[in-house]
C-alpha cells in the first residue's frame, strides 16, 4: 500500500486508527474492571491488587525509550499490528481459563499477573509507535485536532467503560469481561492492518547480535540527545512527570478527602471522577477546535497549567461536593487542553525519523509518575494525620510554581510559540545517527 500525505482530518487511514483505538480501549476498560474486581472477590488483597496494576506499569515505564527507538527502526503499522494482536490472544487465553476452571483461583491469578506484564511490554511498543503514526495520517495543520479526537476517544471509553462494565461484571462475570478485551484488540489489529504509513529510513544491516545490539544503543542516545538539546521541549518532557506526580497525589487521596472532609456517601467518589473525566473531554474538545498556535496557545497553555493548580487550592477549601465538582472538572478541562498541546507540540517539531523516540519517552515519565504518587501521597497523608486539605494545598502550590517556571524559561515559552512553517520555507534538515 503506497502512501501519500492525506489533505483532510477525517480520512480513511486516520478513522481506521480511531476506530480500532476506541474499540479497544472499551475492551481495555472491560479488562481493567475484571481484573480489580475479579482480585478483590478472589483473595481481598490490596496488596495483590497493586501488585496486579503495577505489574502492568513497571514494563512499560522500563521499556518505552527502546519501544521508541523501535518505532523510528521498524515498520510503525506492523508494531501496531503486532502488538494487538499479542494482546488479544493473552486476553482470550485468560477468558478461556476462567470460563473453563473458574475455581483454579491460584493458577488465574498467576496467569492474570503475567498477562499484564505482557500487556505493559505492549503498551511499551505500542505508545510510541501510535502517537508517532498520527503526523503522518493527517495534515499538518489538523495534528493537534487529531490528538484531541484520539483524546475524546479515551475519555469516553473510560467513562463508559468504568460505569458499563462494572455494572455488568455481576451480570456476565469476569470471564467473558476478558473475552471482549481479547476480540477488541483482534479488532483493533484488522482494522489497523489496512492502514498507509511512510516506510521507515533504513537501516544499515550489522555484521552479528552485538553490532546491531551497538547500533540499537546508539539510537536510543540519540533520541535522549535530540531530547537534551531542545531546552523547550526537554523543559516541557521532565517537568510533565512531576507536574502528574502532584496530579495523580489528588486524585490517590481522594476517597478519603470524600468522607472525611466532604461528608458524603463513597458514590460522590465516581461522581468527581466522573467529573473529572468530563473536564478532560470538554478541554480536549476545546484544544482540538480553538487548535491555537503562537503567543495565544503560549498564554492559553501556561494559565491553564497554573489555574490547575488554583483549582487544587481552591478544592482543598471545598466542603460542599457540589463546589467540588465544579472545581475538579474546571481542572480537568485544563488538563486535557495541556494535555493536547504538549503532546502536539512534541510530534510536530520533531523530525519522523526520531519521532517514536522523542514520544516513547515523553511516554515513559508520563507513566513513571503513577506508581510513584500513588505510594508516597498516602505515606505523606499518614504524616499528616490525614490532613487531606493540607496535601492538597501543597500540590496545589507545586503545580503554580511549575507553570511559573515555565514561564519564566525563555526556551519553554519559545517552544510554545511554535508555529507551522509557511508553505515553501526551507524543512529542516532530517537527522541521522552517527556512526
Amino acid at each position: 500500500m503506497s502512501w501519500q500525505r492525506p489533505t483532510r482530518l477525517l480520512n480513511r487511514d486516520f478513522i481506521l486508527l480511531w476506530q480500532g483505538q476506541f474499540v479497544s480501549m472499551l475492551g481495555s476498560q472491560a479488562f481493567s474492571v475484571a481484573m480489580i474486581f475479579w482480585i478483590k472477590q478472589q483473595t481481598d488483597s490490596a496488596a495483590l491488587l497493586g501488585l496486579g496494576m503495577l505489574s502492568q506499569w513497571v514494563p512499560a515505564i522500563l521499556l518505552g525509550p527502546f519501544g521508541g527507538t523501535l518505532a523510528d527502526r521498524m515498520p510503525r503499522r506492523q508494531i501496531l499490528i503486532l502488538a494487538d494482536v499479542v494482546r488479544g490472544v493473552a486476553a482470550l487465553s485468560l477468558a478461556a481459563l476462567v470460563l473453563a476452571a473458574p475455581g483454579r483461583s491460584g493458577l488465574i491469578l498467576a496467569w492474570l499477573l503475567v498477562l499484564s506484564a505482557i500487556m505493559g511490554v505492549c503498551d511499551a511498543f505500542f505508545r510510541p509507535a501510535v502517537s508517532a503514526s498520527i503526523p503522518d495520517l493527517v495534515p499538518e495543520s489538523e495534528v493537534t485536532r487529531a490528538n484531541s479526537a484520539n483524546r475524546m476517544a479515551l475519555d469516553v471509553s473510560t467513562l463508559a467503560g468504568q460505569g458499563g462494565w462494572g455494572w455488568l461484571f455481576n451480570v456476565i462475570g469476569p470471564g467473558v469481561l476478558f473475552l471482549i478485551d481479547g476480540v477488541t484488540y483482534l479488532f483493533a489489529a484488522v482494522s489497523e492492518a489496512f492502514i498507509r504509513l511512510p516506510p521507515p529510513p533504513a537501516v544499515p544491516k550489522s555484521a552479528g547480535w552485538k553490532e546491531a545490539g551497538a547500533a540499537f544503543w546508539r539510537e536510543v542516545k540519540l533520541g535522549l540527545r535530540y531530547v537534551a538539546g531542545r531546552k523547550g521541549l526537554r523543559y516541557l518532557l521532565f517537568l510533565a512527570p512531576l507536574e502528574s506526580f502532584f496530579m495523580i497525589s489528588i486524585v490517590v487521596l481522594l476517597p478519603f478527602f470524600v468522607e472525611d472532609f466532604l461528608r458524603v456517601s463513597p458514590g460522590w467518589y465516581g461522581l468527581l471522577v466522573g467529573a473529572f473525566g468530563g473536564g478532560s473531554f470538554v478541554g480536549s474538545l476545546v484544544a482540538g477546535a480553538t487548535s491555537l498556535a503562537g503567543r495565544p496557545r503560549r498564554w492559553a497553555y501556561l494559565a491553564c497549567a497554573a489555574g490547575f493548580g488554583g483549582a487544587a487550592i481552591a478544592f482543598a477549601f471545598a466542603r460542599s461536593p457540589w463546589v467540588a465538582m465544579a472545581l475538579i472538572f474546571a481542572a480537568g478541562v485544563m488538563s486535557g487542553f495541556v494535555t493536547i498541546h504538549s503532546m502536539s507540540l512534541a510530534q510536530l517539531t520533531t523530525p519522523s525519523e526520531l519521532r517514536g523516540r522523542v514520544l516513547g519517552l515523553f511516554e515513559t515519565l508520563g507513566l513513571s509518575a503513577m506508581p510513584v504518587a500513588a505510594a508516597t501521597a498516602g505515606i505523606v497523608a499518614d504524616l499528616l494525620d490525614r490532613n487531606i486539605p493540607l496535601v492538597y494545598l501543597g500540590c496545589g502550590a507545586a503545580l503554580i510554581a511549575i507553570a511559573v517556571l515555565q514561564a519564566a524559561k525563555s526556551e519553554v515559552r519559545d517552544f510554545l510559540d511554535w508555529e507551522a512553517p509557511t508553505e515553501g520555507a526551507e524543512p529542516e534538515a532530517p537527522v541521522t545517527p552517527p556512526a
